[in-house]
């Protein structure tokens, strides 16, 4: 393998977990920000993001002198330790108006550095990114001499490093064949398989893989309500299908439902890839109606736990909320459902206390408004009607669950993550209810 010199602009969770990884495999990289503080304290191996091995390979790297970080886009094209090569546009592509992707970002660091572009370059759309991102790239650019190849980017918060050093697959597309081959080239080390295909269909291919799970996700959900209905046991019934390898056991879990920085957005983003060329996507809208009323689903849920009834009242409520993120093992809140069904209990009336292992009661998201957001279980136990159990922290299970039971006005759990040992909780002297469980009241 030939060590490359890479550019990547944008040191967000891809960008950062690209930069930090690509140099870990040998290549030479610069990664560039426009966030001055940001810049410097990675410069000092520094890491704020909660990725686990992410802060270590950053460290390694900068002792090795293969991985540095500058101000802005052109002075990583401008650096005198060799020419670029590639460079990765790692940068937010955020859900804009009616659901499509927002590619102002990505458009004017384009427009910034296309003339200092050094002849021969691969600019590399690591973004997820609409169909046509790339063949737009390259008008925007307007050079011959510039290539540009879709790369797109297969990692999960919380298990970023993981995923990159072990894909399951490496996707490249370009129309340009030696310039795909040049950017595939990059994971030689891996020795995992890589599919080289046009722009166009390695763009698609990431809207399809998190589309396919966002399915799958609320088919689950939706599998798990109709267990409780017929009396049957989502776990039992998920265990059976999983052993099928055409299915797998994965994403084969009920929750309040799929959110993140990534789902949400891709799903909405196909819709408007498939209304564009007037395709009905019904199976892709029905999941994201699905995931929709799964929320609510929670609070029905809660209700039927705290009142008796599924359209009791939960005004002046008190509920202890366990877990705030989209999932555990990452600190971010963007489009968490853990958020989003806590939105629709305090729309409800409920007064709202929640504990997360990693949210600060300090933090100052505008997603936690409503929420009093504390640092110890038992403050969110004191006095609570109900605990909700929002986000899969294994942390939860091993909880002090008798204790707790002394401090709550109703010995009552929404688990609706299904992590918790019934058993346990059931000695503890509370009363469970969990998602398709063949339990009573739930």
């Amino acid at each position: 393998m030939f060590a490359r010199h890479v550019r990547v602009i944008g040191t967000g969770y891809v960008g950062l977990t690209t930069g930090a990884c690509l140099a870990s495999l040998g290549h030479s990289v610069v990664c560039a920000d426009i966030d001055v503080a940001k810049v410097e304290a990675l410069s000092r191996g520094e890491v704020e993001l909660l990725e686990p091995g992410l802060g270590e390979l950053v460290t390694t790297g900068l002792a090795a002198g293969r991985l540095s970080f500058v101000v802005g886009a052109e002075a990583a094209l401008d650096d005198p330790d060799g020419p670029a090569e590639l460079v990765f546009l790692c940068l937010p592509t955020p859900m804009g108006v009616g659901g499509v992707a927002d590619l102002s970002t990505v458009e004017s660091v384009l427009e910034n550095v296309r003339d200092v572009l050094p002849p021969g370059m691969v600019v590399v759309n690591k973004s997820t990114v609409p169909v046509g991102t790339a063949r737009r790239t390259a008008e925007i650019i307007g050079r011959d001499d510039v290539a540009v190849v879709s790369n797109p980017e297969f990692l999960r918060e919380g298990s970023a490093v993981r995923d990159f050093l072990n894909p399951d697959r490496i996707v490249v597309g370009g129309d340009a064949q030696d310039a795909a081959e040049r950017v595939a080239a990059l994971y030689s080390r891996l020795g995992t398989p890589t599919v080289l295909t046009d722009a166009a269909s390695a763009e698609l291919v990431k809207y399809a893989a998190n589309c396919f799970l966002a399915v799958k996700l609320s088919y689950v959900n939706a599998l798990a309500e109709l267990c409780e209905r017929v009396g049957a046991d989502i776990d039992d019934v998920t265990e059976g299908m999983g052993y099928d390898h055409r299915i797998g056991q994965s994403f084969l879990t009920p929750g309040p439902g799929w959110g993140g920085s990534c789902l949400p957005k891709d799903t909405h983003a196909l819709l408007q890839v498939a209304d564009v060329v007037d395709f009905e996507f019904r199976l892709l809208r029905a999941s994201i109606e699905t995931n929709l009323r799964q929320r609510q689903r929670m609070v029905d849920k809660v209700r039927l736990a705290v009142t008796g009834s599924r359209t009791g009242s939960l005004s002046r409520t008190r509920l202890g909320l366990l877990g705030l993120t989209f999932k555990a093992g990452t600190d971010d809140l963007r489009d968490s459902p853990a958020i989003a069904v806590a939105a629709l209990l305090r729309q409800a009336g409920a007064e709202l206390v929640g504990y997360d292992p990693a949210v600060s009661p300090d933090s100052e998201a505008p997603e936690l408004a409503g929420i009093e957001v504390v640092d110890d279980p038992a403050v969110v136990a004191k006095n609570a009607d109900a605990l909700v159990v929002l986000t899969e922290w294994p942390g939860f299970r091993t909880l002090p669950w008798s204790d707790l039971a002394q401090l709550v006005a109703q010995p009552v759990v929404v688990d609706t993550r299904n992590i918790l040992d019934a058993d346990v909780l059931d000695r503890a002297g509370f009363t469970v209810h969990a998602l398709g469980r063949r339990r009573p009241g739930s």
